[in-house]
């Protein structure tokens, strides 16, 4: 869509600016993830990679960082803080030391029930229905994959 598509109202003011209800939107939903995840003793990025591996264990660092759109750079501090915790380890690949595995502890498998209560806790602050939900998921996702396409290179 050409800028001259666009209505004709100020681009440039705050209120009409994507990026900005997207930003604050994001500061929003954090808030809410804070309260709902202080009970399991995480932080939000620590819950995402969490959820990684509770889809399935015994993943390289590489692969949790292509899942979750973050480098090792960023990753790593994040798994030493969990492993600090208890919830996992890092070991190196056997196959190839270069790479290393990231797994689950027993306590950190057992944090799985406790956190069966997050989503719901976020599908009653948003109050949504879960039609709307799906199709907000869908939309963010597309944006995502747009933009990403649209990125120049790092």
């Amino acid at each position: 869509m050409a800028s001259q598509d666009l209505p004709t109202r100020d681009l440039l003011q705050l209120d009409n600016q994507l990026c900005f209800a997207l930003y604050s939107a994001n500061l929003a939903l954090s808030r809410t993830y804070r309260g709902l995840l202080a009970e399991l003793g995480l932080t939000y990025p620590q819950y995402l990679v969490m959820l990684v591996l509770w889809e399935r264990d015994g993943q390289t660092v590489s692969a949790i960082g292509e899942k979750l759109f973050l480098d090792s750079a960023t990753l790593t501090p994040l798994l030493k803080r969990l492993q600090v915790a208890g919830l996992l380890t890092r070991t190196r690949a056997v196959q190839d030391e270069r790479q290393v595995e990231i797994h689950l502890t027993d306590a950190g498998r057992a944090l799985r029930t406790q956190a069966q209560a997050v989503p719901e806790g976020l599908f009653c602050a948003m109050d949504c229905s879960p039609d709307q939900l799906v199709q907000l998921k869908t939309q963010l996702e597309d944006l995502r994959d747009k933009l990403g396409r649209a990125a120049p290179a790092p």
